[in-house]
This record gives structure tokens, sequence and C-alpha cells, in this order.
């Protein structure tokens, strides 16, 4: 354990900062994979709705800085690709 007060104090903003990562982290996986799933199930419908909220959780993460911009337009591309192919 730390002995200094600003070691004590950097070691609670560490462990709150990773407590965010985390959610964050759950919040984009698990928009991602529900939409995967639905498109696996053949739910294309409940995909071409989830798809705006995933849009929204991988821009909000990217704005944040917890994804590159990049990747995150990156995996909205793939998404609505696979999206369109299973509706057509």
């Amino acid at each position: 354990m730390p002995q200094r007060k600003n070691a004590i104090k950097a070691l609670k903003v560490s462990e709150t900062k990773r407590v965010k990562n985390l959610r964050r982290q759950k919040k984009v996986k698990t928009a991602v994979k529900s939409l995967a799933k639905d498109l696996a199930t053949q739910k294309v419908d409940q995909a071409r709705d989830a798809l705006p909220k995933t849009y929204k959780e991988l821009d909000k993460a990217a704005a944040k800085g917890f994804i590159h911009p990049n990747k995150a337009a990156r995996l909205k591309s793939r998404l609505t690709k696979k999206v369109n192919a299973a509706k057509a």
C-alpha cells in the first residue's frame, strides 16, 4: 500500500478510472455482441433497430477517447455491411 499522500490519491484515481473504463468496455462489447447475435439468429428487423444504438455507444466511446475514432468508424462500417447483407 502506498505511504505518501499523493500516492494514496493516485491509487484512488487509478481505481476510479479502471472501474469507468470497465463499464465503458462492457457497454460497447454488449452492444456489438447483441447486434451480432441478432444477425446470427436471423432477426434482421431487431438488428436494424439495434444498429443506431450500437452506433451511439461506439461514438460515445470514441468521443471519450476509450477507443480510437477510426476503430469506431471501422466497426460501424463492418456492422452496417453485415446488416445490409442479411437484409438482402
